[in-house]
């Protein structure tokens, strides 16, 4: 019986939850030094002058190190940013965002460090702020890199003349903010640095240990081979931990300068100040059609805060492009955006990385025009759905989906909540004035994952006692991966899984690997790990002919039992430790290695449906979430255990950002959100039990039929809820409330309704 599809404990999880599992602060290093940085307090301003004498004199401190006494290139844009709006690893002649690093400080201990730290006296002459993106390019803007001429970093439009809504009965416009979100994993930047020679080694936890090695190479002016990046378990990354941080570049050299290994980690208020945050997009949305809901036209216009320094949140108005029409069949579709700098925490990756913000757009309009002519949510949803036969299905924005059942998944979503019934609820409920207002929320998506396809390595070895050793070039950081891919690997060869390694997130130990991230692991990785066994089990058979003295055609392998015989003789068998035994690499002898590059001639669209079912206090503005139902299609399903695992963590990052969580400054770029005291992270205690409604439509392009699962929950889960407040709340007057979608907003637009 094949194992695939079955739910599978994960093996991970035992070290996990004992705390015997290693991250980079349980690496042991006896002599290391501590790292510790002195950032920004002001939002911008010109650096006139660094003073860190009295640092330098300090109990235990071994350098005091500023930009000046630094050769390390600066950090260029992703391509397609503007090239000049460089950054520096420390800050140089000028700082752009609270938090940013001016001056490393390296001390025998972590508290040496932070004293000297506050000895360090940086004068900077402040300049003003720059808050809101939508006034980065007034003419009167301040100019966050004044050599450019501009805070605009990214600028396109979508080909195509001036959308025309003439032949548009309706027409419905709303201004749609997706605010700044952070990532907050439970273990925050940390990295360990040392010199072996002339080899540079760092320990860092991370979600691809090859990029980060281009970058140091690059940095340091080494080969690939002198740099060796190595990531043990990693407490949560999503997406924010897809690139080398400014403070980890720097480690290198202090550790050169002070002749020993250094390690840096930092705080929770470092994080919430400093690492890459999400989100950070405004939207004008405008959609039109006819009175009885068919779709017509679609305008997506967006603002994308960049942060001071552009990197890939730059690039997300891209992803949401690419997105832009959802799931519905519209025939005409103009999309414009600009993304800009302004004196914030620069924006990443942050699971979906862009198409959240495309579905929050499509479905919260979607929402607006059906109320606009009075049809239910569902019904204008289920008139406009591309219809299941119509794929490969090319969009408007030149976006080809592989496969899906968007009405299928709706019908399945709306039947499992008990829709009409919820529906009935609600009408009685308003009937008698009932203060507990119940709203009912959709939201149908779809994402593009693997984009833009790809490659990743992958290998299976035979090991002298018969286990089996897999080396992939995913680096897990909860995904699961050990215990996925040794099924597809026990799949193949009928070895059991407690008899196959998986190893991974070392350069020395893996020859290529890619970021993991865009829910492309199972799909490019797994595909790889999968072709690879059954390379392996190819090998394998013509060593069993041999010891057989039959014919490679005749040669079967039972993976019931691991073994391999002739075909119909099984009585005369041998097992993998046979053939391993067979092999003396003492003596030259070739073990048996199998190895695989998979390459994807495409990305994948997973897809889903999402009911929300949310109570609204009336009197205090109070939002509870009673019920999250879920429908999302991810393909094949390898082990549901492990999805159900990755649509609830979705689904709390969706209903996260919809209800509590915001990034905030004041006018002058301070961070008002650099705790968890200000910083609303919601715990278990905030969500139901979420209800997971199980569907497969395998997708051509991989032959596991497999598409991803990571990011789906956050993308649909977050309309979903902001529907359904909306819901609520809109026969007392109140059609759009922002998110986060908090107590104080819902009772402040209640009472402007006069509610």
């Amino acid at each position: 019986m094949s194992i695939l599809g079955h739910r599978v404990p994960r093996r991970e999880d035992p070290a996990l939850l004992t705390g015997s599992s290693t991250y980079v602060d349980d690496v042991p290093c006896a002599d290391a030094a501590h790292v510790v940085f002195v950032r920004a307090t002001i939002a911008h301003g010109l650096i006139t002058a660094i003073d860190g004498r009295e640092a330098q004199t300090a109990p235990g401190v071994l350098a005091v190190v500023s930009a000046a006494d630094l050769a390390l290139p600066p950090i260029v844009p992703i391509t397609m940013v503007e090239q000049r709006m460089v950054r520096p690893v420390l800050a140089t002649d000028r700082v752009r965002f609270v938090g940013e690093p001016i001056v490393a400080v390296v001390a025998e201990t972590r508290a040496a460090a932070l004293d000297a730290a506050e000895a360090v006296v940086v004068d900077i002459d402040p300049l003003p702020a720059l808050i809101d993106p939508e006034r980065a390019t007034d003419p009167d803007a301040p100019l966050l890199h004044p050599e450019v001429g501009s805070n605009l970093a990214l600028q396109f439009t979508q080909r195509g003349e001036p959308l025309d809504f003439a032949d548009c009965e309706v027409v419905v416009t709303r201004r749609i903010v997706n605010q700044r979100v952070a990532a907050a994993p439970i273990e925050a930047r940390s990295a360990l640095c040392w010199w072996e020679e002339d080899r540079l080694v760092l320990e860092i936890g991370c979600q691809g240990p090859h990029p980060i090695r281009t970058a140091l190479a690059a940095a340091y002016g080494l080969e690939p081979e002198q740099v060796r990046v190595i990531c043990p378990d990693v407490g949560g990354g999503f997406g924010a931990k897809a690139q080398l941080p400014a403070e980890a570049m720097v480690l290198g050299e202090l550790a050169r300068r002070v002749g020993r290994p250094v390690r840096w980690s930092e705080t929770r208020t470092e994080n919430l100040m400093a690492m890459n945050q999400g989100r950070g997009q405004i939207q004008t949305v405008t959609l039109g059609g006819t009175r009885d809901g068919q779709l017509l036209a679609y305008r997506l216009h967006i603002t994308q805060e960049a942060g001071a320094y552009p990197t890939m949140g730059a690039m997300l108005p891209l992803a949401t492009r690419i997105m832009a029409s959802g799931t519905y069949t519209i025939g005409r579709v103009q999309f414009d955006a600009q993304s800009v700098v302004t004196t914030t925490t620069p924006t990443g990756a942050y699971r979906g990385a862009g198409r959240p913000e495309a579905t929050a757009a499509i479905e919260r309009i979607v929402d607006v025009f059906a109320a606009e002519i009075g049809l239910d949510p569902a019904e204008v949803r289920r008139r406009n759905l591309i219809g299941a036969d119509a794929f490969p299905y090319t969009t408007p924005t030149r976006t080809t989906y592989d496969s899906g059942d968007y009405a299928g998944a709706l019908d399945r979503a709306l039947a499992a909540a008990g829709y009409e019934d919820l529906r009935a609820e609600q009408a009685r409920r308003r009937a008698t004035d009932d203060p507990r207002l119940l709203g009912i929320g959709l939201s149908c998506y779809v994402e593009i994952t693997a984009m833009p396809g790809g490659d990743e390595f992958g290998s299976v070895e035979l090991l002298p006692d018969g286990r089996l050793r897999v080396v992939t070039g995913s680096t897990p950081y909860g995904q699961g991966h050990q215990t996925s891919w040794a099924m597809l690997v026990a799949e193949r060869t009928g070895v059991p899984m407690d008899r196959i390694l998986v190893e991974y997130g070392d350069t020395d130990v893996v020859p290529r690997g890619e970021v993991t991230g865009g829910s492309r692991s199972l799909q490019i990785a797994g595909a790889a790990v999968f072709d690879a066994s059954t390379r392996l089990v190819d090998q394998a058979r013509e060593r069993a002919a041999e010891l057989l003295e039959a014919a490679l055609d005749d040669i079967v392998l039972d993976t019931d039992t691991a073994r391999f015989h002739v075909s119909g003789a099984p009585a005369v068998d041998i097992g993998w430790e046979d053939i391993a035994a067979t092999v003396d690499t003492t003596q030259g002898g070739a073990p048996l290695l199998a190895l695989s590059e998979f390459v994807a001639s495409g990305p994948t669209f997973p897809f889903g449906a999402h009911v929300a079912v949310v109570e609204v206090d009336r009197e205090t503005g109070r939002v509870e979430l009673l019920r999250l139902v879920a429908c999302d299609d991810a393909g094949r399903i390898l082990n549901p255990l492990i999805v159900d695992g990755q649509v609830h963590g979705g689904l709390a990052q969706g209903v996260a950002q919809a209800l509590f969580e915001e990034v905030r400054f004041d006018d002058d770029g301070n961070p008002l959100t650099a705790t968890f005291i200000d910083y609303a992270i919601p715990s278990a205690a905030e969500f139901p039990m979420f209800e997971r409604v199980e569907m497969e439509t395998p997708t051509p392009i991989n032959p596991l039929g497999a598409k991803g699962i990571g990011e789906s929950g956050t993308i649909g889960s977050t309309p979903a809820v902001h529907n359904a407040v909306i819901d609520a709340v809109r026969h007392l007057g109140v059609d759009h409330i922002d998110m986060p979608l908090t107590p104080l907003r819902v009772w402040t637009a209640l009472q402007a309704a006069g509610a």
